[in-house]
C-alpha cells in the first residue's frame, strides 16, 4: 500500500487520547512553543500500567518512566517501568491462555481482528493527534498509519485459515501421511516508535491470527502507539485475558527486560523490529535459546534513476522516499543514484523541492517534516552530515544544522560523498540522502550492491523490461519498480537480506514464520511389523 495523495489527511481538532482501562492525570501548564514563541496549554498527561491477563496494572516495583514529546520536551505520556518480574507475570498469563488460544475456531479469531480493524480505523482522528505528541509525526504519516494497521488486522483475520497443510507421499502401507501448521507458543514481539501504530499491529496480529499468544514489548520512545494503544484495541474488540500482554520500560532496563523475555523457556520465538545494531543482539540471544526469529532491520535503500527516466516523476519519488517521517523509516532513500546524463538537472530540481519542504511543528497543519525523535538522534544526524562536509562533501540543500527546539534539521541533500565517509555507509535514519551520479547501469547496480544492507531499492525507467532485469540484479528484498522504496502492503511477504534482517512478515511467508511445521502419520488400515 502506497501514501494517500496530498491533502487526503487533514489534522483535526486533536482530542485526548481516548482508550479503554486508562487512568489519566489531569494538567494544564502553559508552555511556550520553543520556535514559534507561541503560548498553549500542554496536553493532560496520560498514565498508563503494563497490561498482564487482561488487566492493567503498575509494575511490581511501582516505578513509571516518561514518553516525552520530541518537539516540546515535555513529558506526554506516564507509563509503568516494567522490569523482569513483570516479564515472567507476562509470560505466566500469555502461557496460561495459549491453549484456549490455540484450540479457538478460526472464525473466532477472524471476528475478533476484524473488529479490531474496524475499531483501529475509527481511531483515526485520535491516532493522529497521538503521534504527533508522542513521536513527532505529521498529519499525513500518522492517518497512513491508522489506515495501513486496519488494513493488517484484515489480512491477519483473512490469514486465520491460511495455515494450511499438506497430505503427503508414502511408502508405508495402510498410512496417511500429513504435514500441518500448529501455532508455535508464547511469541515475543518487539516493536518500534517509528511507524509506531503500523509496525505494534504488525508485531502481534499475524502471530494471533495462527493461534499464538503474544507479549509485546513496545519501544520505549511510543509505550502508547506502538503498544498500549494496540492492546485496547484488540482488548475492546473481545481479545481473552491474557493472549496479548504489554510489558512497557524505562530504557535504561531494555536490556534485561528483553534477555528476560527471549531467556524465559516458555517463549518459544522472537519478532523484532529495529536497527541492525540492535537486532544483532536480538538474533544473537534468540540463537543462545534455540529460538527462531523474525528480524526486520535497517537498510541503506538505494533509489535508481535510469537514462531514460521521467526526471520530474523522479524527483517526486526521490523526494517522498527520502524525507517521509523526516527520513525516519527502515525503507528510506540514503542513496539517490542517478545516471550522469541527468545528475545536474535532477539535483537541480531535486534540491528546490526539498528546500521548499515546510518543516517544523508537526501539529500544524501542512507540515511537511516535523522533529526527528530525540535530541540524541538529531545529533547524530548532523554529526554524519558535518563530517562528510569536513570531508569534501557538498550540500545541495540543507545544512544539516540542528535547530530549535534541538530536534529539527531541516532537509538536507549531499553531493561529493565519498567511501571514506561514515554516511556512505550508514544508515542515516534522518532527513537527509545522497545522491551519486553514475556512468551507466553496471555502475549503478555495482553501488546499488556495494552495501552490507538490503532491504528495499526503487527503480525508475520508462522501459519496464530493463527495470525488471535490473530488480533481479539487486541484492535486497524487495524491489519496486518506477517507484520509489517506501511500501508496505499485508499480504506482501516484507524483510531484507544480509544485515536487513531474515524472516518475513507478511502473506502466507508470515502465516508459516508464525506457525510450526508438524508431521503427522495415523495408520489408517492394517498394523504395523516391527523386526523386534
Amino acid at each position: 500500500m502506497r501514501m494517500p495523495a496530498r491533502g487526503m489527511w487533514t489534522r483535526p481538532n486533536p482530542p485526548e487520547y481516548l482508550s479503554v482501562r486508562k487512568k489519566v492525570r489531569p494538567t494544564n501548564p502553559e508552555l511556550v512553543d520553543s520556535v514559534s514563541g507561541r503560548s498553549y496549554v500542554a496536553s493532560v498527561t496520560v498514565n498508563r500500567g503494563l497490561v498482564i491477563a487482561g488487566t492493567e496494572a503498575p509494575a511490581a516495583s511501582g516505578r513509571t518512566t516518561d514518553s516525552v514529546n520530541p518537539w516540546t520536551g515535555q513529558a506526554y505520556a506516564s507509563v509503568a517501568a516494567g522490569s523482569p518480574d513483570d516479564v515472567e507475570r507476562a509470560v505466566d498469563a500469555a502461557a496460561s491462555a495459549f491453549d484456549a488460544w490455540a484450540a479457538a475456531k478460526p472464525a473466532e479469531r477472524r471476528t475478533i481482528l476484524l473488529r479490531a480493524a474496524e475499531l483501529l480505523a475509527a481511531r483515526t482522528p485520535e491516532i493522529i493527534a497521538l503521534m504527533a505528541e508522542e513521536v513527532g509525526g505529521v498529519a499525513p504519516w500518522a492517518g497512513f498509519n491508522a489506515m495501513l494497521a486496519a488494513d493488517m488486522l484484515r489480512e491477519a483475520a483473512a490469514a486465520a485459515t491460511q495455515p494450511v497443510g499438506q497430505v503427503l507421499a508414502t511408502n508405508a502401507d495402510g498410512v496417511l501421511s500429513t504435514l500441518q501448521r500448529v501455532p508455535k507458543g508464547v511469541v515475543a514481539a518487539i516493536s518500534p516508535w517509528n511507524a509506531p501504530v503500523i509496525l505494534g499491529v504488525r508485531a502481534v496480529a499475524l502471530p494471533l491470527a495462527m493461534g499464538n499468544t503474544v507479549v509485546l514489548k513496545p519501544s520505549e520512545d511510543a509505550p502508547i502507539a506502538c503498544g498500549l494503544l494496540i492492546s485496547d484495541v484488540l482488548h475492546e474488540a473481545g481479545l481473552p485475558p491474557g493472549v496479548l500482554n504489554v510489558v512497557t520500560n524505562d530504557r535504561a532496563d531494555a536490556p534485561e527486560i528483553v534477555e528476560a523475555l527471549i531467556g524465559d523457556p516458555r517463549v518459544r520465538m522472537v519478532n523484532f523490529t529495529g536497527s541492525t545494531e540492535v537486532g544483532r543482539k536480538v538474533g544473537m540471544l534468540a540463537a543462545r535459546h534455540l529460538k527462531p526469529a523474525v528480524l526486520e532491520l535497517g537498510g541503506k535503500n538505494p533509489l535508481l534513476v535510469l537514462d531514460d527516466a521521467d526526471l520530474d516523476y523522479a524527483v517526486d519519488a526521490a523526494v517522498f522516499g527520502s524525507f517521509m517521517n523526516a527520513g525516519q523509516i527502515c525503507m528510506c532513500v540514503d542513496r539517490i543514484i542517478v545516471d550522469r546524463s541527468l545528475a545536474a538537472d535532477f539535483t537541480a530540481r531535486f534540491a528546490a523541492r526539498v528546500r521548499d519542504l515546510p518543516c517544523g511543528d508537526p501539529r500544524t497543519s501542512g507540515t511537511a517534516i516535523g522533529p526527528v525523535i530525540s535530541p540524541e538522534a538529531a545529533q547524530r544526524v548532523s554529526r554524519l552530515i558535518e563530517e562528510s562536509v569536513g570531508k569534501g562533501a557538498g550540500l545541495a540543500a540543507g545544512t544539516g544544522e540542528v535547530e530549535a527546539p534541538g530536534t529539527l534539521i531541516r532537509p538536507t541533500v549531499l553531493t561529493d560523498v565519498t567511501p571514506d565517509m561514515r554516511i556512505h555507509h550508514e544508515e542515516i535514519f534522518g532527513p537527509a540522502t545522497v545522491i551519486y551520479p553514475v556512468d551507466g547501469v553496471e555502475e549503478a547496480v555495482a553501488l546499488a550492491n556495494d552495501t552490507t544492507q538490503g532491504l528495499t531499492a526503487g527503480v525508475i525507467t520508462e522501459n519496464l523490461a530493463r527495470g525488471l532485469e535490473i530488480a533481479g540484479r539487486l541484492r535486497t528484498g524487495i524491489v519496486h519498480v518506477n517507484d520509489q522504496s517506501i511500501a508496505d502492503e499485508p499480504q506482501a511477504p516484507f524483510g531484507g537480506v544480509k544485515e536487513s534482517g531474515y524472516g518475513r512478515f507478511g502473506g502466507q511467508a508470515g502465516a508459516e514464520a508464525f506457525t510450526d511445521t508438524r508431521w503427522v502419520t495415523a495408520q489408517v488400515t492394517g498394523h504395523q511389523h516391527y523386526p523386534i
